[in-house]
């Protein structure tokens, strides 16, 4: 099993850039790919990115296309979600999820999540 621990969120203006972690503890995270979902309020649960267990390869949502980045770092154990351009739409609770098998961009169940970061988007 695997425990993640998300950080980094916080109230920003529009425009502005801002870096997530996702800090792992129990298996190496290097044994799962990674991804980063988010929750605005009343909302349901979006993909935003997702990056296999060797940061090779990644996927994007197109509302975060060109705008984010993931990648991880294997050696800390953690994966990262770079934000930039922020828009007040980019408001939500941020979550990050970690799965094993096969790596494939567009799969949305994940096996493992953390407990959110709140990334606040202010015009």
């Amino acid at each position: 099993q695997v425990q993640l621990v998300e950080s980094g969120g916080r109230l920003v203006q529009v425009g502005a850039s801002l870096r997530l972690s996702c800090a792992s503890s129990g298996r190496p995270f290097s044994s799962y790919h990674g991804g980063w979902f988010r929750q605005a309020a009343g909302k349901e649960r979006e993909f935003v990115a997702a990056i296999d267990w060797s940061g090779s390869s990644t996927y994007y949502a197109d509302s975060v296309k060109g705008r984010f980045t993931i990648s991880r770092d294997n050696a800390k154990n953690t994966v990262y979600l770079q934000m930039n351009s922020l828009k007040p739409e980019d408001t939500a609770t941020y979550y990050c999820a970690a799965r094993g098998g096969r790596y494939s961009g567009t799969e949305r169940y994940y096996d493992y999540w953390g407990q959110g970061t709140q990334v606040t988007v202010s015009s």
